[in-house]
């Protein structure tokens, strides 16, 4: 009875949690923002290698935020985050064109899972403050 009463009171008066997964290949940037909407600011991350868990909150809602390692072996892993998701965060690099066909179907592949058909999906161009040079770094325009 108790828990029910705290989530009726927490529904007109308190807080509202969502759990959140954010995907994209790797490289994608999903870290770094996971990271700015935390504490914000800019981190240097390395490779996510299992995933990231955070609470971020914004005004009374606090999101759970799942960051997803993208490499190509852990991508067959990221439909058991689906289960009780309420909204997908995916993370696109804008600048590496050789690979938006592959981005687009792991897209593709997550939204038509029937975990995720109620999901609210954001999808993040990143990466278009950079410019791209020819050794493969990214610079700020």
């Amino acid at each position: 009875m108790g828990q029910a009463f705290r989530k009726l009171f927490d529904t007109f008066f308190g807080n509202t949690e969502m759990r959140v997964v954010m995907l994209g290949l790797d490289a994608a940037g999903k870290t770094t923002i996971l990271y700015k909407l935390h504490i914000g600011e800019v981190l240097s991350t390395v490779p996510t290698i299992g995933f990231n868990v955070e609470k971020v909150q914004y005004k009374n809602v606090v999101f759970t935020v799942w960051d997803v390692g993208g490499q190509e072996k852990l991508r067959a892993l990221w439909r058991h985050y689906f289960n009780n998701t309420d909204g997908l965060i995916y993370v696109v690099d804008s600048l590496d064109r050789e690979r938006i066909g592959k981005a687009k179907q792991e897209f593709q592949t997550i939204i038509n899972d029937p975990f995720m058909l109620h999901s609210i999906i954001l999808v993040f161009a990143n990466k278009q403050d950079l410019e791209q040079c020819h050794q493969g770094k990214y610079v700020k325009d």
